[in-house]
């Protein structure tokens, strides 16, 4: 079985599609982390009682974040998605932040997206589309996430697909200059 990270993302930059792979399922407290070593989703961590993660959170294969991991992703969809499941997602935004753990900061941005195949967020087609509510709720779940793990997440900015794509751009350049 192929390592998911190098699966071909299928960035589409005229209609601000590309692939993703879900790691944790909206509603989970359980936190997965793929492991390309065994092909496996592994357990990673759990999150208190009362937390859970708003949304599908995963990576955008053939990517490099600064952090060596593949490009985050939060995607937004009507149901919860399966632990590994891939899906075809509509970029929306981003939410650029800075995470410091150990005196390290490293940018650590979250790329926001729909689910192509969405009732609920059909019709979303930039981060300021989504209600302001909502969108600081997502914020301060990663703000929160991050403290549980012992680590400072600070949010820098808040930008729409245009700059969600020159991220993914750039993440897809150092995924190809890694595999040199």
């Amino acid at each position: 079985m192929a390592d998911l990270t190098t699966l071909p993302n299928q960035l589409d930059p005229s209609n601000s599609t590309c692939r993703a792979i879900i790691e944790t399922p909206k509603g989970s407290r359980n936190k997965f982390d793929y492991d390309p070593d065994s092909n496996l989703f592994i357990l990673a961590g759990l999150l208190p009682e009362g937390m859970m993660f708003p949304f599908d959170f995963g990576f955008i294969p053939s990517t490099h974040g600064e952090d060596g991991d593949p490009l985050d992703i939060m995607v937004l969809m009507d149901a919860p998605a399966h632990v590994g499941c891939l899906i075809d997602v509509r970029i929306i935004g981003i939410i650029e932040a800075d995470q410091t753990q150990d005196g390290k900061t490293e940018r650590n941005s979250r790329i926001l997206g729909a689910a192509i195949h969405s009732y609920e967020h059909e019709n979303l087609m930039t981060v300021s589309d989504v209600s302001k509510t909502l969108l600081s709720q997502v914020e301060e779940f990663f703000v929160s996430y991050n403290k549980q793990r012992g680590k400072r997440f600070r949010i820098t900015d808040t930008g729409g697909p245009k700059k969600a794509l020159r991220y993914l751009k750039k993440g897809i350049r150092a995924y190809q200059d890694a595999k040199k």
